[in-house]
C-alpha cells in the first residue's frame, strides 16, 4: 500500500465530521500526497508529505493515546493535517553539483520553498482545514503549535505557546509526535541531501 492510500484509509476510518469529505477531495487536487515533508532534513522525497502525517498519527496514536480521555478522531485530525500547510509549497528544482568519481558537474533536483500564501505554518494548516471543517479548540491549538520552539512567533518571543501546552495535553503530544517522527522515525528517508 502507498502512502497516498494508507492516509485515505486512516482519514476514512476516523474523521467523519461536516466537511471531511470536501477537504480530503480538494486535498487531492493539491500535491499534498505527492509533495515531500522538507527540502532535505526528513521525508525530502515523493510522497514524503504523506509518509509523515501518518509517522506522525501513528507516533500519537502509540505513544499517547488514552482512550478515555482522548478523541480518536481528534488525533487522526491533527496527526494526519497538522502539515496542511505543505501542500502547494514546495518546487523541484535543479542545481550543479560535482561528481566526486568523475569531476563533471551534473544538474541534481532539489526541493524548495516557493510559499504563495505565506501565512506562518501552524496557523495555516488551521486555516487551510477550516475552511472545509470547523476544528475543536484543543485540535486548532494542537496544530497551530505542533513547531513548538520552533515555531517563528516564539522565536520572537511569544509566550502563547507555554499557555497553550499548559492548557491543552494534546498541544504537548502532537509537538512530541512531531518531534519523535521526524527525528527518530523518518531518519534516512530523504532522497535529496
Amino acid at each position: 500500500m502507498d502512502a497516498k492510500e494508507e492516509f485515505i484509509n486512516i482519514y476514512n476510518e476516523n474523521i467523519h465530521r461536516k466537511g471531511s469529505a470536501e477537504l480530503l477531495e480538494w486535498m487531492q487536487k493539491t500535491d499534498f500526497f505527492t509533495a515531500p515533508a522538507s527540502t532535505k532534513f526528513h521525508c525530502a522525497c515523493e510522497q514524503g508529505l504523506a509518509m509523515h502525517s501518518i509517522s506522525v498519527y501513528n507516533t500519537l496514536m502509540e505513544r499517547y493515546f488514552d482512550s478515555e480521555n482522548d478523541s480518536a478522531e481528534s488525533f487522526a485530525i491533527c496527526g494526519l493535517l497538522h502539515d496542511l500547510c505543505k501542500a502547494q509549497f514546495y518546487k523541484i528544482s535543479t542545481r550543479n553539483v560535482k561528481n566526486d568519481e568523475t569531476g563533471q558537474w551534473e544538474k541534481k533536483p532539489f526541493y524548495s520553498v516557493d510559499d504563495a500564501f505565506p501565512y506562518g505554518h501552524g496557523e495555516k494548516s488551521v486555516y487551510l482545514i477550516e475552511r472545509f471543517m470547523r476544528l475543536k479548540p484543543a485540535e486548532a491549538i494542537a496544530i497551530r503549535w505542533h513547531m513548538g520552539g520552533f515555531d517563528e512567533s516564539v522565536k520572537g518571543g511569544s509566550f502563547s505557546l507555554s499557555l497553550a501546552f499548559e492548557k491543552y495535553p494534546l498541544a504537548v503530544k502532537l509537538h512530541l509526535a512531531d518531534l519523535e517522527s521526524t527525528y527518530l522515525r523518518e531518519k534516512h528517508t530523504s532522497t535529496v541531501k
